[in-house]
């Protein structure tokens, strides 16, 4: 495993040297990622070998007027009888401003046992983004006089689907996804053709466990975003496991921010978790910081033992 993880991590470190082109990112950026895979990547459906939920609000640049909320809700599971297959659904709302986004989609994975501590899940993500903004409500600074431009209700919604691919043992795991393949754009006379709804996000992912001692393990963790036109966007997390109970750990994000991570586990089936970004931008002067809960619970099938804790 150890050999296997070196060659992610300088692999990842390659990766992030790169930049690539695109148009903006639109995917809402989790800092507890690491516990909310199934948002990006379906091939994390199932792995829990439970019947799990979550739930995750972020609000960022709090005290920033439309400043960015996000909130997802996911659930995913086994098939008792199939084990090798995973379900899962996820609704997510963001709004910045008075831009607004509702996302509903579907998870499918199939696990592929290479041995005995390591499998293969392979997924696939479908599902819809309902887009909209009201023009009619925004304030212009233009003498008063109304812009044609800014008029109407801009409304769409958007099918799409992803794959995703994710290795994982009880001590490691490597992603690699694409949750949205399509790149949707507005067919709307108020916006250009060239502004994307939807921009492809290529997601490449790891991490691991190592035992400190019997009180401790340390878990680092990447998690590289790839956007064409944007920069190549890096997450590293550092985070201890303290007596089995307690995660406590930072983070850093390129170009954007630095911050703090605590999990407590109340039992086998409940967490909950809370991370604070600090933003390293010119915004950081205009704002309190960046919030994000995050609860789960998973209730465990008659026959199926779990181990404790669950490590991602």
């Amino acid at each position: 495993m150890r050999l296997r993880f070196d060659v992610l991590v300088v692999l990842l470190v390659l990766i992030g040297g790169m930049s690539i082109k695109s148009y903006a990112q639109q995917d809402p950026m989790y800092t507890q990622y690491m516990f909310n895979t199934q948002a990006i990547n379906p091939g994390y459906v199932g792995s829990w070998n439970t019947l799990g939920f979550m739930f995750l609000t972020r609000q960022q640049w709090v005290g920033f007027e439309g400043h960015p909320q996000t909130n997802t809700f996911s659930v995913q599971s086994y098939v008792p009888n199939h084990d090798n297959v995973g379900v899962g659904l996820s609704v997510m709302h963001d709004k910045t401003g008075l831009e607004k986004r509702f996302a509903f989609f579907a998870d499918y994975s199939y696990r592929l046992k290479l041995n005995e501590e390591t499998s293969l899940r392979l997924g696939l993500k479908g599902g819809f983004m309902q887009y909209q903004n009201n023009l009619n409500e925004y304030t212009l600074e233009k003498d008063g006089r109304s812009d044609p431009m800014f008029q109407g209700v801009v409304s769409k919604m958007m099918p799409n689907f992803g794959i995703g691919a994710y290795l994982h043992s009880e001590r490691y795991y490597v992603g690699l996804s694409v949750p949205k393949l399509l790149e949707n754009g507005f067919n709307n006379s108020q916006i250009s053709d060239k502004v994307k709804a939807e921009n492809r996000h290529i997601y490449i992912m790891g991490g691991a466990v190592f035992n400190v001692n019997e009180d401790i393990k340390f878990k680092p963790s990447t998690l590289v975003k790839v956007v064409g036109n944007s920069p190549v966007q890096v997450d590293i997390n550092a985070n201890f496991l303290l007596k089995d109970k307690l995660w406590l750990g930072g983070m850093y994000r390129t170009g954007d921010s630095f911050g703090v991570i605590g999990q407590w586990m109340f039992d086998k089936s409940l967490r909950i978790g809370y991370a604070m970004d600090f933003t390293t931008s010119e915004l950081k002067n205009n704002h309190s910081g960046v919030h994000e809960i995050m609860i789960t619970y998973e209730f465990k099938w008659e026959r199926n033992t779990v181990r404790s804790p669950r490590y991602f």
